[in-house]
């Protein structure tokens, strides 16, 4: 197979690259023998030296932008649906104006996204949580602003992160988008729009239009709701505060608590926590009492429309069950949590939770996190049949004659599955290759033992299948929380050094990320007709360049700690608020797994014990799966803001009111509503949070 291939330049060649006359929501349900027969594309061209080079440019600058959203909002954001616009907007002026001969085709603009994502989303995770959050603990009094890693130290170390990430990513691959056809929403609306960007006929120009208006919706709300154009001066503080022409979420149930008796708000714990605070002054115990209404428990209503519109892609089943984990957490897991008063080894009095707004990252996730990975893991053990066939079919062991992978096509041509499928020999080499990169370098560099350092990449491969399960089922990643998992574990085993703590639990967390954005791209492709081989290299491609990118613009935003801390009593310029979570619970880990307060130890065995048991259950039932309750939604509900439920049951709902109301309409314009919107949001969310960091600070 040549890598790079000849962009269509004939008129047949043009017809050959023009998209599916099937939909994609009409190949999400294809088998993978189907898939073969009526969708995979064969050589048409893909992988083309101008795809490659777009990506790479507009990757490059999303870097930045990621970088800056990172450390600004604690969020890294995906930008496969900014890419596929952009590039179909900027091929399509390069044709017009004459310096391209033909218009980018839809499976080369399918690899251009690929290069781009991996250069804007798939580097630069850990820039944002693992290593500014290492920065900012080596910052001492007489250094206050800390000392930095070289840059040829993290640039390398990002590069073999990202290796790591789309290697692991593709013995899962057949698994999860062939075999099981999980939704992978974002990937599911690239693909989606790209369809409606390039497709003629008029039920996809009908489509395309509703793509288009939800996106100019989406985008001009958040613009109302985000972009920070007002300023008033704060009476108590004499601060400028800025805030948006309308606010991003309401306390739409708060009015709900005046309603209920009064003996179930003076009794019940969700409204009424009953604690104690330790009293400097007089060393002693005081009782405590809070009232809480609901919107301080995270349940107030989202006014961004991007989850509500994953909801629609993921559906009921998934998104119920996250309701009921975050209903679980606020009625009784999280006022269990305030009340639960211990003395920690510094002699400090704590409650298993502060407030009742932080009860999902303080215990939700001790229970939520470990609840997923062993879901995810046993899941994973159970289709050890379905893994074994993958891999067998990767090989040429089989004598062609009598293979079981080779498919005819509806136009009679033969295809050889393992011709296609990326080779196991290409994971084995990419694993080794970040394996020995990533070992070294962390013992070198970052205070990890060889023996811990290989531990730590055989652990990433186990929680990163969580991590890409998750994102196939719900369009999130729970890299942050499977990094945890990865720091109570090196909080054990190196309990003294924080920069393995920190460094271990970021390769996790990153490569996990970019495992599951490669197979985000995979499903776009997948659902186009698009070679994966090729996809995988052009994936590949971005890595370089999204290193180089994010290092950069991580070193020219944070020259030192106090662009994260503040100086002189001024406020910080990057809070970093994921990175202050790495480095909180980095420092609880350094004198090991005890300062973890009691009731979060214990939510870890019986979430392993809950997460295995619901997998089990599905191995055994796998025909009344859907009447067992779903473990990526708990486990997500449990360690999620209730806002982001919410609003994802919320646009399920919707989206099967829809479906009952007129099922056609419903089948022909909900995933295009769904791209519009995801797409609109994310754009412009970009833009938004650069104007309010530069021309509205």
């Amino acid at each position: 197979m040549a890598i790079l291939q000849q962009p269509p330049l004939t008129e047949s060649e043009l017809e050959a690259s023009k998209p599916l006359e099937i939909a994609p929501e009409e190949v999400q349900k294809f088998t993978e023998t189907e898939w073969y027969e009526r969708a995979y594309r064969g050589d048409v061209p893909q992988l083309t030296l101008r795809a490659v080079a777009m990506g790479t440019f507009l990757g490059f600058f999303l870097s930045f932008t990621n970088i800056y959203i990172g450390l600004k909002t604690g969020w890294f954001l995906g930008v496969n649906l900014t890419a596929c616009i952009l590039s179909f907007t900027f091929s399509t002026s390069l044709h017009k104006s004459g310096l391209w001969k033909t218009p980018m085709s839809i499976l080369e603009n399918t690899c251009m996204v690929s290069t781009a994502s991996s250069a804007g989303y798939a580097t630069g995770n850990s820039l944002v949580s693992a290593i500014p959050a290492m920065l900012m603990l080596t910052v001492t009094v007489a250094n206050p602003g800390g000392t930095h890693k070289p840059w040829w130290v993290l640039g390398p170390w990002v590069f073999f992160l990202a290796i790591l990430g789309v290697t692991i990513a593709i013995p899962l691959k057949r698994s999860l988008i062939n075999r099981e056809r999980l939704k992978f929403p974002s990937g599911t609306a690239a693909a989606v729009t790209l369809q409606g960007l390039y497709s003629r006929g008029e039920e996809a120009l009908a489509k395309a239009r509703v793509l288009g208006a939800f996106a100019v919706v989406s985008a001009v709300w958040k613009v109302l709701t985000d972009l920070q154009v007002l300023k008033h001066v704060d009476a108590a503080t004499q601060k400028i505060e800025r805030e948006s022409l309308l606010p991003d979420s309401s306390k739409a149930f708060d009015w709900i608590k005046g309603l209920l008796p009064t003996s179930l708000t003076e009794n019940a714990r969700m409204f009424r926590t009953h604690s104690f605070k330790f009293n400097k002054e007089t060393q002693t115990l005081d009782p405590w009492v809070k009232d809480w209404n609901f919107s301080d428990w995270t349940m107030r209503l989202d006014h961004s429309f991007v989850l509500l519109a994953a909801g629609m892609i993921v559906g009921v089943r998934t998104t119920v069950w996250m309701v009921v984990g975050g209903l679980f957490l606020v009625i009784f897991l999280g006022p269990h949590a305030l009340e639960n008063v211990w003395q920690n080894a510094s002699g400090n009095w704590v409650g298993a939770a502060t407030s009742a707004g932080k009860a999902w990252k303080e215990i939700g996730i001790w229970l939520g996190a470990p609840l997923m990975v062993a879901h995810g893991l046993t899941a994973f053990a159970g289709q050890w049949r379905s893994i074994a066939r993958a891999v067998g079919g990767l090989t040429k062991k089989t004598v062609a004659a009598q293979s079981p992978y080779r498919v005819t096509n509806e136009q009679g041509t033969e295809v050889d599955t393992r011709e296609v499928e990326v080779p196991t020999a290409w994971f084995i080499g990419g694993v080794a290759i970040a394996a020995v990169g990533l070992i070294v370098m962390g013992w070198m560099f970052m205070e990890i033992p060889p023996q811990f350092g290989a531990l730590a990449v055989l652990m990433t491969f186990l929680l990163g299948i969580v991590s890409c399960r998750a994102t196939g089922e719900t369009d999130i990643t729970p890299g942050g929380a499977m990094g945890k998992i990865m720091q109570l574990t090196f909080g054990k085993l190196i309990p003294q050094s924080y920069t393995a703590n920190l460094m271990t639990a970021s390769v996790t967390s990153g490569a996990g990320l970019a495992a599951a954005d490669l197979l985000n791209d995979l499903k776009s492709g997948y659902l186009l007709g698009a070679n994966p081989r090729r996809q995988f290299l052009a994936q590949a491609a971005g890595i370089v360049t999204g290193a180089i990118a994010s290092t950069i613009g991580f070193f020219m935003l944070v020259p030192d700690a106090t662009a994260l801390l503040g100086v002189d009593g001024k406020d910080p310029s990057f809070p970093a608020p994921g990175a202050q979570q790495w480095k909180a619970v980095a420092e609880l880990f350094k004198y090991g797994i005890e300062n973890l307060h009691p009731m979060a130890r214990t939510m870890i065995p019986i979430g392993l014990v809950v997460g295995a048991g619901l997998a089990a259950l599905e191995l055994a039932f796998p025909k009344h799966k859907k009447y067992i309750p779903a473990a990526t939604g708990i486990g997500l509900g449990l360690i999620l803001p209730f806002t982001a439920p919410l609003s994802m049951f919320l646009g399920a709902v919707i989206a099967e009111i829809a479906a009952k109301v007129n099922k056609g309409w419903a089948e022909k314009y909900i995933i295009p509503i769904s791209a519009g919107t995801i797409a609109g949001e994310s754009i412009v969310g970009v833009i938004v949070a650069g104007l309010n960091n530069t021309v509205f600070h």
